[in-house]
């Protein structure tokens, strides 16, 4: 009886084991600014990372470290970026024209020697004989002393006339939306004339006020999803980046259109100071933030990171599900 009494024991021991290992494994990964998308039934995600970070789910679950999108860093990059040695930031992924379009930030930490570049490929499967990264450069670049915005943070949204705009920017004057082309791969307008789409400022401060310094501007990581009759801005304020002290968290603004203005539940303005808070973090996950938003089987969900506070402050891949409250503002849950 007794030796029946730990045998038993022992394997419901282990089957404890195996269910806290497969909680514990579940969506934990540490990344950094992840995008996601599907592709038949595979998620893969894009993070920042040494040439992109690359990993593949069947489950939004479980995650498979693929290879990175650049073996290499481009070289354009190297030569347009002192100092820069591949460690890519904050991509952004969509599908468009039967081609798969990755965004890319190149620069400096604290810096606006900064570029958003962009690759194609026609299948993110990397065992589909197609499978091939092509690289098309730079899209943006922004200077110091020239510039008073940050080309980094990019995302690609198109309206309902198939028009493409890339919004992107960190620090500085805020958030901007450029116009690009039908080739998705250059800009459709003149950089020196483009306007502030978001920023913590209340009042817009002079733009020929420039300085190579970030500035206490703490807004980035624009990031567009078009739902119902609104384009929604979401954006991340204040700091990422600090392990536990991270103060990252996340607002919103909305549109009926990408032009603008996006205002918050308020009516303010996200060019002026507004935007609504979407989900900020608590005493398990500091600095939630940089978020993408994706829909699959009618469902939306938040993608971000969040800094663990119980594994020394790494950020790691959280998703959680939007709710819509009944004026169509999006609210989640950690």
């Amino acid at each position: 009886m007794r030796i029946v009494n730990v045998s038993s024991y022992s394997w419901m021991l282990l089957l404890g084991l195996l269910f806290c290992v497969e909680s514990l494994s579940a969506q934990s990964i540490i990344v950094h600014d992840p995008v996601m998308i599907r592709e038949n039934s595979k998620y893969y995600l894009f993070a920042t990372g040494q040439g992109i970070d690359v990993w593949s789910s069947a489950d939004m679950k479980n995650w498979n470290k693929e290879k990175a999108v650049f073996a290499v860093a481009p070289q354009w990059a190297v030569d347009a970026v002192p100092g820069f040695t591949g460690h890519i930031w904050a991509p952004d992924i969509s599908y468009h024209n039967g081609r798969y379009y990755l965004y890319y930030s190149v620069s400096a930490f604290g810096k606006n020697t900064s570029c958003i570049g962009v690759a194609t490929n026609k299948t993110l499967d990397p065992d589909d004989p197609e499978f091939q990264w092509v690289d098309h450069g730079k899209v943006v670049q922004s200077y110091p002393g020239k510039n008073n915005w940050n080309a980094i943070d990019p995302n690609l949204i198109l309206d309902e006339e198939g028009t493409p705009y890339l919004f992107f920017g960190s620090f500085w004057d805020g958030l901007q939306r450029v116009k690009l082309n039908s080739d998705l791969v250059s800009v459709a307008e003149d950089l020196d004339s483009i306007s502030t789409v978001a920023s913590r400022k209340a009042a817009k401060e002079d733009p020929t006020s420039l300085s190579a310094d970030a500035g206490e501007n703490a807004i980035e990581a624009p990031f567009v999803f078009k739902k119902g009759d609104y384009y929604y801005l979401f954006a991340s304020i204040d700091y990422c980046c600090r392990g536990v002290k991270s103060t990252y968290k996340m607002i919103v603004g909305r549109s009926k259109n990408l032009t603008g203005p996006f205002n918050d539940k308020a009516g303010t303005d996200m060019a002026h100071g507004g935007g609504t808070i979407v989900l900020k973090g608590d005493k398990n996950w500091h600095g939630v933030g940089h978020n993408a938003v994706v829909r699959f089987d009618g469902k939306d969900y938040l993608v971000f990171h969040g800094y663990d506070a119980k594994d020394g402050g790494h950020p790691k891949l959280l998703i959680r599900e939007i709710s819509w409250d009944r004026e169509q503002w999006p609210t989640a849950k950690l």
